[in-house]
């Protein structure tokens, strides 16, 4: 219910009340807007929802009553104020000028409001039109959604606001470019693991800053190992063997020696699963330890595995050459050159005989 709304008074009131507005409107008498040689109220005022609104007639020294309405309620006539509405105050009654102010805006106060004057000669009435401007907001947002790979997706938000704010889609991921919707539907047909994340909503009307929400998309598929190498480690050191699997949700890792599996806890080894890898540690490689081992990643979408051999590495060690004149060092295992001026003369007495 907009401005407006009657005093309830006793009835004698009531009645000095209606004779006082047929003086200001008398009946017979055609009301005329927009004579151009009387001043005019202004023509529009756009306010924010919650901001205060100041409707403002300017008159002159011609006019004898002076009163604004809304629709068909009196608001003030005068300096007496004929609505119940708090909001509604008288701001200035002055030779001219004769200004109301609505406090604490709403949508329902929108309209069309009329400064009524009267002077010597006849009524003259103009209009000015409130238009109240509302924030968006999001009233109605998917929730949160996990879907197998490969299903289609359905993304829907509602917002509110005046004007009615435009409403798009982006996805949050450094490989999105751009909007991916304009529209309050967003549907994606055969969606893939790199389309799996946070879509974000986002309502604007330039009312205020533009109003976001999110919706987190997860998209399930089956293990995919993506790292599992051959190991070579000597007899007596330690061992790694790594196994790593991309999967949502997070796979669960099993070890395999041959066709035996290898249980947590097993003597000389250590099985560590995270979310996305596992590791197989053996902390003193044995003969027996060598051969072959199978990684086995699985959810409940499926599950894959890929082989890897831990082998047996051997070093050579390399023995320094030793020249004429060389000297092994027995504490740091370097080699010095000494005596070896005489092996120098030999070049120079030919490279003189030349010259």
């Amino acid at each position: 219910m907009g401005v407006g709304g009657c005093l309830a008074l006793p009835w004698r009131c009531l009645v000095v009340l209606c004779l006082r507005l047929l003086f200001l409107v008398p009946a017979g008498v055609p009301v005329r807007s927009g004579d151009a040689t009387f001043p005019k109220a202004m023509d529009n005022v756009t306010v924010r929802q919650g901001e205060s609104a100041t409707l403002r007639c300017s008159v002159d020294n011609r006019v004898t009553r002076v009163a604004w309405l809304n629709r068909s309620s009196i608001l003030y006539a005068g300096n007496d104020k004929w609505c119940l509405d708090p909001r509604v105050v008288l701001l200035a009654n002055t030779k001219t000028q004769y200004s109301i102010q609505i406090q604490d805006v709403d949508v329902y106060d929108e309209g069309p409001y009329t400064c009524s004057v009267q002077t010597d000669n006849h009524p003259k009435t103009s209009r000015v039109h409130l238009i109240v401007q509302v924030s968006p907001k999001i009233t109605e947002i998917s929730s949160d959604i996990s879907i197998n790979e490969g299903g289609n997706v359905s993304l829907t938000c509602i917002a509110t606001g005046r004007p009615d704010p435009t409403i798009t889609w982006r996805h949050i991921s450094p490989k999105a470019v751009g909007f991916i919707s304009e529209d309050e539907y967003l549907e994606i047909t055969g969606i893939t693991r790199e389309q799996s994340g946070e879509y974000e909503c986002s309502a604007s009307n330039d009312v205020a800053a533009p109003v976001v929400q999110r919706v987190k998309v997860t998209v399930n598929y089956p293990p995919y190992i993506s790292d599992a190498k051959s190991t070579g480690v000597p007899v007596g050191q330690k061992g790694i063997l790594l196994c790593e699997a991309s999967a949502v949700p997070s796979a669960d890792f099993q070890w395999y020696k041959d066709d035996k599996r290898l249980a947590e806890g097993q003597k000389g080894l250590k099985v560590e699963n995270k979310a996305a890898f596992s590791r197989l540690t053996f902390f003193n490689v044995s003969e027996q330890d060598y051969g072959n081992y199978t990684c086995v990643a699985s959810n409940q979408l499926g599950n894959t595995n890929a082989s890897m051999i831990l082998y047996e590495e051997t070093t050579t060690a390399l023995t320094p050459w030793k020249g004429p004149g060389a000297v092994h060092d027995g504490n740091n295992g370097a080699w010095r050159r000494g005596g070896c001026a005489w092996l120098l003369a030999l070049p120079l007495a030919q490279l003189a005989r030349q010259f």
